[in-house]
């Protein structure tokens, strides 16, 4: 596998990872490199159903679905990497670890989703990971996070 950066639009995201309005959390991913990292995009509108209740009067995006983003952006790069395209991939939390929150996230902000593999390869189910999520270069979140990612026909 080649070390040459990639990217991946909506229509590739939705052909990877099985996520759906209103839980698809990345927009686009800016930067792939095979097996490696990944920097992926996440437009914060005020039509985000989660601002109906966190918080009305004050939206702030709740943490954990910057987490999520993250993890989906971790999965895309997966998918690319090794082309699943296609093939109904499964991902499925199974750790959160050295997470911190430094900044409230709302309405107007970019997230800038970036994401590296600590242990994982072309043939693992069980990944490991590192995220940071910045908005306009400032640090809103950093987390370790382990994912297992399998196909329908490995269930």
């Amino acid at each position: 596998m080649s070390n040459v950066l990639k990217t991946a639009d909506i229509k590739l995201i939705q052909r990877i990872i099985p996520h759906r309005y209103p839980f698809l959390l990345v927009d686009k991913v800016i930067a792939i490199s095979v097996l490696k990292s990944a920097v992926g995009i996440k437009n914060v509108t005020f039509n985000e159903p989660f601002f109906q209740g966190h918080f009305p009067e004050v939206p702030i995006m709740p943490g954990v679905m910057i987490i999520e983003a993250l993890a989906q952006t971790a999965a895309v790069m997966v998918g690319v990497s090794l082309n699943l395209a296609d093939k109904n991939l499964l991902i499925y939390f199974m750790g959160i670890d050295k997470c911190k929150f430094r900044r409230k996230v709302g309405p107007g902000d970019t997230l800038e989703l970036k994401v590296k593999v600590l242990r994982g390869k072309n043939g693992s189910k069980v990944w490991k990971f590192a995220g940071s999520a910045t908005v306009a270069g400032e640090i809103v979140a950093e987390v370790e996070f382990t994912a297992m990612m399998e196909l329908p026909s490995e269930v």
